[in-house]
């Protein structure tokens, strides 16, 4: 089938190229001539494992093409997906639909023949019915459907999650759609992956439910973890202990210092405003909200606790920026808030990332030293932090960091590493609920 994605950030440059790899003619358009030339020399633009050999791969048999030109990209399109950002509105916490919504017109006057209009963007409930709203208002005798077909894609792991995913949800509201849509997913159908065919608005709400659902989980281990550090209690073997039920599920239960990233955080609050907007709040989703906000603040209290309860005059390294790893996306990263407070409360920051930095320097305070290395970021350190648990960060020479540490500190956000190996190798020890 011919499919035009609209949007070559995260979602559309990897769901682009899948549908490529699943046979599909695919074109990926974005108003980013800078970003459409690297695609179309092979530069990848965003860190995600596998992905340039996806891109190359179909690039090169001809299947998946990038170009500036809207009309071209639609025009004998079967399908023609949304996938342009949608972040917090500023002011008011809704989703900002305005790239939906101008992607919308843009289709409307570009098609040609019977199209389904696909948004694949995390978008509100009711969001599908405005986009067929404004192209039937711009082409009146337009031949169209349009569907939601949300994605569930986790950041690190994002082909996988597409190419093999637990399901498929698609939001439809005529027969035809639902066939258009069955013929592109037709692979999955025949490795038996659930597709869940519902409403539209049935198919919007399931994202931001799912998100929500996840972000609660998050939150409340961690809040356990507060309690375990009253009490003596261990919150790996709370986790360990329900994530068993089967009711509950161990995933998701990992205590840390918040979540963030893309997702999590803009989705909980625009499912917040949603529920306000339509008379139905939901309070666990605002509690959730609220708290994973004040946790990443309490984790700057938590490393100036175990520096003896300041971190003026001192150097404090950081080891991981982005909100998780094999991931360069820096968006609502905890260490948004941790780097920035301890400067704040007069602490020199050095900081070492293996994918972050880049985005990191538009981000964080100029003063911040980057590393090339975790041990050029622990010399002559007060305290090592880890806040994101990349794999190199797993297996570092502990040895080492307690010779090149100033004081021989690892604060440990993460949960990472078994306090009896790091304290034989004489540092002191912080961990999370433990």
């Amino acid at each position: 089938m011919r499919v035009a994605m609209i949007g070559s950030g995260y979602v559309g440059l990897v769901s682009g190229a899948c549908f490529a790899d699943f046979g599909h003619t695919v074109i990926c358009v974005d108003k980013n001539a800078e970003k459409i030339d690297a695609l179309n020399k092979g530069e990848i633009p965003i860190y995600e494992p596998g992905l340039d050999v996806l891109v190359n791969g179909n690039r090169f048999a001809g299947r998946l093409s990038f170009t500036t030109d809207f009309t071209e990209a639609v025009k004998d399109a079967d399908a023609v997906f949304i996938a342009v950002g949608t972040p917090t509105r500023r002011g008011d916490g809704h989703a900002d639909l305005s790239y939906v919504y101008a992607a919308a017109e843009e289709i409307a006057h570009a098609m040609t023949g019977y199209t389904v209009i696909v948004t694949k963007s995390t978008v509100p409930v009711g969001t599908a019915d405005e986009v067929e709203a404004i192209i039937r208002k711009a082409a009146p005798e337009g031949d169209f459907s349009v569907a939601s077909n949300p994605e569930f894609l986790r950041e690190g792991a994002a082909i996988d999650d597409f190419k093999r995913p637990d399901r498929v949800v698609v939001g439809v509201e005529d027969d035809r759609a639902k066939e258009v849509l069955r013929a592109l997913y037709r692979p999955l159908f025949l490795n038996e992956t659930p597709i869940v065919f519902t409403n539209r608005r049935t198919s919007e709400l399931i994202k931001y439910a799912a998100n929500a659902f996840l972000a609660t989980k998050i939150t409340f281990i961690n809040e356990m973890a507060d309690i375990c550090e009253k009490t003596g209690a261990n919150v790996q073997d709370v986790a360990r202990g329900i994530g068993l039920d089967r009711r509950i599920g161990s995933k998701f239960l990992h205590a840390g210092p918040g979540y963030g990233g893309s997702c999590f955080p803009k989705d909980t609050l625009a499912l917040v405003r949603t529920a306000q907007q339509f008379q139905a709040p939901t309070r666990i989703v605002e509690a959730v909200v609220e708290v994973n906000a004040e946790r990443k603040k309490n984790m700057v209290d938590k490393i100036e606790n175990a520096c003896g309860g300041s971190v003026k005059g001192k150097t404090i390294g950081i080891l991981g920026l982005t909100f998780k790893p094999e991931t360069d996306d820096m968006r609502d990263a905890p260490s948004l808030d941790i780097v920035p407070g301890l400067i704040e409360r007069g602490a020199t920051v050095k900081a070492h990332d293996p994918q972050g930095v880049k985005e990191a320097k538009h981000l964080l305070p100029d003063s911040v030293v980057y590393c090339d290395n975790p041990y050029d970021t622990a010399k002559d350190a007060s305290a090592i932090v880890i806040v994101t648990e990349w794999n190199e960060y797993r297996a570092l020479d502990l040895d080492r960091l307690a010779r090149d540490t100033k004081d021989p500190i690892m604060v440990d956000l993460r949960n990472i590493y078994d306090v009896r190996e790091v304290e034989k190798a004489g540092l002191s020890y912080v961990g999370v609920g433990r």
